[in-house]
This record gives structure tokens, C-alpha cells and sequence, in this order.
């Protein structure tokens, strides 16, 4: 947001600085000459209104982007911002037939009704029958994968295969999908299975106003007793920023109307609901707390009651790595009896694990399915899942390090050169500041500093800044904007990708300030909140 003045005045105070006339030693001569070619391509760049305005909006890969000598000049940053999209649009559209998003799904049930509901008595002569029997009753496993056609056609293709007591069956299904307008889609849709017939199905999404939308899917499912057809329509509609509501009509198989209202938050999902309809009817009430930590962790609990019964659930679920989140719920109801499902999603495939425990209300039961998967996680997490994230931050860590070596040793290069450069004129600038009692920067550091007993194991990777950051002073002023501060004259990144602050020892109206400021935090010095207590 800087003006052209501010910009040719920053860019002369730099060309003064680093201008190889001023300078006679020969290699300070040679270090000012690619400095100020340096400050001179940067002028180049943001003194021209349009590569202005695609640097402040994309950065270095905005211009090096291709493309944008056929674009006509005098745009506005707006213009340059759709026009960029559009080569975006263009290089994506050239990557489709390479992409897919698969999506899977497996499930496996598991009967451990053994450990807790068995009679003994009865197996006392059978061999092995010391030890419960823990069966897996059934399995499902789905999969599916997008193939984008163009812009606006996608093919879907999906299929399963489930297994239950020794008997099972699978189908496959392939969906064709056009986006229609910026307001809806439809969705064609043909599937055969073992188990049913041919289907054919239409899927229609709509945009009514901002605030609410319709989906319509009509089904045919052919089999042997004939054609069975089915009519499913959502109506939905924004309450408010945070609120859905949600009104249901389902004909045919298993016909059912249903309303729900879902309030989802930063720190909460809450959702109720109610379904009239044949076979079940019933109330459902859950709420959902997301705790703001780093793992994203979050505690669930629900009620639902209905003809089939009641049942209570109550789970938790958390991010145990970047790209994988592990939950575990425990169900309890009559007379469906005890269960857990164990939950692990990791990048878009989904493992299910529900392990049904005991057809009966057994406090037991209750306890275990409580309990054990909580002592199972955080011992898991302690010996195992920590020290692994650990071992892989540091291998990213060191990686990334070896990637930007030759840059950043290039970056600390051209740093220490600005630094000897800046010499004379931080000399003129101290000797001007003190006969003001102006400001006076007495010490400067910038990079990971290790304040947390916790972390005192880590080593302080720090540079000194004291010189660099006396030359920005300006007036008695010092004023630092939201960006990295490795970008600024005689600064460099010490610690690739980690956390960096810097520290400042000032002194003003010859009074001791200290201040700390995060890499990307807004600094502006001198502060009254920024004095050290003499008392203290």
C-alpha cells in the first residue's frame, strides 16, 4: 500500500546506501554492485502499476507465470487478478485427464459378545474354550474415483463389496455429472449389483436464492419382483451464518419425511432432528464441542429414540498426524446393547471398526469401552505416535534445510555484505539520534529463541540484527509491516521453517525499552508498554 513517493523514496535511501561509487575497498565495491542491481530490479518491478499489482497478489510466481506479455496494459489490479485466474483456469484445464479424487471406504464388524456375556458352564469340556472367542461377522469395502472430462463434466465411477455370516454381494455404479451454471448441476446415474438389478437414477442440485438450495434424486431399481421406484427431495435453507434447516420427503423405499435444524460453529456442531416414517420413526439430539488446540480435538455426544429404541452415544476424536484423524465412539442402547466404533480417517479413505460388545446393559461393558481406548491412545501417543511426528518434522525439517541451502547461504551472503555496507551511514544515524536522545537500538536479535523449560533440550538459533535494524530508523522511529522480517536489508532466515522472533534492546530518551515481536507481527518503536521497569 505504499505510495510511488514512498517507493522512490525508500529506493533512493537504498541506492545511497549501496551505490558502488560510494564505496572504494574493492570487495565492499563489488558486494554494493549486486545489492544495488538487486534494489534496482525490485524498483523495476513494483514501479510498474502492473507487475505492481501481480507481485503484491501472487508474488515471484506471478511473474514468472507465462502468459502475461499477450495481456493489455493500464489494467486495474481487479482485471489483473481475473486475468491471472483465467491462465490458472487454462493450466488446470491442461492437467484434468491427469487427475482423480478416490475415495474409499472399509468396514469391519467384529463380535467380541464373548468377552463379557458367555456361559461357561457350557464349554468347560470344549478345548480352547478358556479363552473367548472374538469373530469378524462382516465386511464392507467401497471405492470410488472422479475423472474430471472438462471444465464442467465429471464421471464418477464406484463400487462395493459387503460380506455378512457367510453371505455377500457387491455392485457398481457410474456417474455422469455436469455442471449446469454457477447455480446447479445434474447428475445421471446407472448401477448393477448381484444382489438387485439395474439401476438407473437423476440427480438434480439448484441454487434457489442465496440462502437456499434443492436437491432432487429419482431412482429405478429393477429386480426380479419388478421395477421399484424411489423419490428422495432435499429443501434446505440458511437460518442464519452458523444455522441449516433441513426439510426431507422420501418416497418408496422406505418412505419417510424428516426435518433438522444444524448449527455448526467454530467451537461447536450442534443438530437436532426428527423423522416420521416407515419402518422407523424417531427424535435425535447431538451436540459436538471443537476444542481450538493444535490436534483439532473434539468430544461428541448424542440421544436418539425412537420405535427401535433408545440409544446413547458419546465419543471423541483427534489429529493424531497431518493427514489422519482417529475417533472412538461408544453406543448404548436398548436393546441394541454395547458397542464401540473405532473411526480412522486418513486422507480421503475411511477405516470403520465397530466392535459389538454385549446384547445387554452390562456396566462392565460400559467401563471397558470407555476406558480401554483412552489408556490404549495416550500410550499409543506417548511411545509411539509422538516420537514419530517428531522424527518426521525433523526429516521435513532438514530437508527443506538441504532444499535452501545454496539460497539461503546466498541470502547470508548478500546480508552480511548489506551490514558492512551499512556502516558509515548507521555511524551518522546513531551520532544524529544521540544528539536528539532520539532512538538508539542497543542490541537487535532475530531467529528461534528457546524461552520454555519444556524445550530447553532445543538449540537457540539466532543472528545479531543491531546494525540492520539502526539503518531503518527514521526520525527516532522504527516501523516494521506484517511480513517476514527475513526479507529486510541485512536480514536471513538462521532456521528454515521454524519459529522466529525478534528482539530488541532500544534506548530512548535515555531510558532502557525491550520489546519481543513474532516473524510476521506489525513492530513500531518506540512504546511506553515497551520500557523496562528500573525497579524491577
Amino acid at each position: 500500500q505504499a505510495s510511488q513517493e514512498e517507493l522512490k523514496a525508500a529506493y533512493r535511501r537504498l541506492c545511497m546506501l549501496y551505490h558502488p561509487d560510494k564505496h572504494r575497498d574493492p570487495e565492499l565495491k563489488t558486494q554494493a554492485e549486486r545489492l544495488f542491481n538487486l534494489v534496482h530490479q525490485a524498483y523495476e518491478v513494483l514501479s510498474d502499476p502492473q507487475t505492481r499489482a501481480i507481485y503484491d497478489i501472487y508474488g515471484r510466481r506471478g511473474l514468472e507465470m507465462e502468459g502475461w506479455e499477450v495481456v493489455e496494459r493500464k489494467r486495474t489490479a481487479a482485471e489483473i487478478r481475473e486475468e491471472f485466474e483465467r491462465l490458472q483456469r487454462e493450466r488446470e484445464e491442461r492437467r484434468l485427464q491427469q487427475r482423480t479424487n478416490p475415495k474409499g471406504t472399509i468396514s469391519v464388524g467384529i463380535d467380541a459378545t464373548d468377552l463379557f456375556d458367555r456361559y461357561d458352564e457350557e464349554y468347560e469340556d470344549v478345548p480352547g474354550s478358556s479363552f473367548p472367542q472374538i469373530e469378524i461377522n462382516k465386511m464392507h469395502i467401497s471405492q470410488s474415483i472422479e475423472a474430471p472430462l472438462t471444465s464442467t463434466d465429471t464421471a464418477i465411477l464406484s463400487g462395493n463389496l459387503s460380506t455378512q455370516n457367510g453371505n455377500g454381494g457387491g455392485s457398481i455404479n457410474l456417474a455422469l455429472r455436469r455442471v449446469t451454471s454457477a447455480k446447479g448441476w445434474g447428475e445421471l446415474e446407472f448401477g448393477a449389483g448381484d444382489l438387485h438389478g439395474p439401476l438407473f437414477g437423476l440427480k438434480i442440485f439448484r441454487n434457489l436464492t442465496p440462502r437456499c438450495f434443492i436437491t432432487t434424486n429419482c431412482a429405478l431399481q429393477f429386480s426380479s419382483r419388478g421395477v421399484r421406484p424411489g423419490l428422495t427431495t432435499v429443501l434446505a435453507r440458511n437460518l442464519d451464518k452458523n444455522t441449516m434447516g433441513y426439510l426431507q420427503w422420501r418416497w418408496g423405499i422406505q418412505s419417510a419425511m424428516n426435518t433438522s435444524i444444524v448449527r455448526d460453529t467454530k467451537t461447536s456442531h450442534f443438530t437436532v432432528a426428527m423423522q416420521l416414517g416407515i419402518p422407523h420413526s424417531f427424535v435425535m439430539v447431538s451436540y459436538q464441542h471443537k476444542f481450538q488446540d493444535e490436534d483439532q480435538t473434539r468430544v461428541k455426544g448424542s440421544l436418539k429414540a425412537g420405535f427401535f429404541g433408545t440409544i446413547v452415544e458419546y465419543g471423541a476424536e483427534r489429529k493424531i498426524s497431518r493427514h489422519s484423524v482417529l475417533g472412538a465412539t461408544v453406543s448404548v442402547g436398548v436393546p441394541q446393547g454395547v458397542s464401540l466404533k473405532i473411526k480412522l480417517n486418513r486422507a480421503s479413505q475411511t477405516y470403520f471398526f465397530p466392535v459389538h460388545l454385549t446384547d445387554q446393559l452390562l456396566p462392565s461393558a460400559v467401563f471397558y469401552a470407555t476406558v480401554g481406548p483412552l489408556v490404549i491412545y495416550f500410550a499409543m501417543h506417548r511411545l509411539v505416535i509422538k516420537p514419530y511426528l517428531r522424527a518426521q518434522k525433523e526429516r521435513e525439517l532438514e530437508k527443506q534445510r538441504e532444499s535452501t541451502a545454496s539460497d539461503i547461504l546466498q541470502k547470508k551472503q548478500e546480508a552480511e555484505a548489506a551490514v558492512r555496507l551499512m556502516q558509515e551511514s548507521v555511524r551518522r544515524i546513531i551520532e544524529a539520534e544521540e544528539a536528539r536522545m532520539g532512538l538508539i537500538v542497543v542490541n537487535a536479535w532475530y531467529g528461534k529463541f528457546v524461552n520454555d523449560n519444556s524445550r530447553k533440550n532445543e538449540k537457540v538459533k539466532v543472528i545479531d540484527v543491531t546494525v540492520p535494524l539502526q539503518c531503518l530508523v527514521k526520525d527516532s522511529k522504527l516501523i516494521l509491516t506484517e511480513a517476514s522480517k527475513a526479507g529486510l536489508p541485512g536480514f536471513y532466515d538462521p532456521c528454515v521453517g521454524e519459529e522466529k522472533s525478534l528482539k530488541v534492546l532500544y534506548q530512548f530518551r535515555g531510558v532502557l525499552h525491550q520489546v519481543m515481536s513474532a516473524d510476521n507481527e506489525a513492530l513500531r518503536i518506540p512504546k511506553q508498554s515497551h520500557r523496562i521497569d528500573a525497579d524491577g
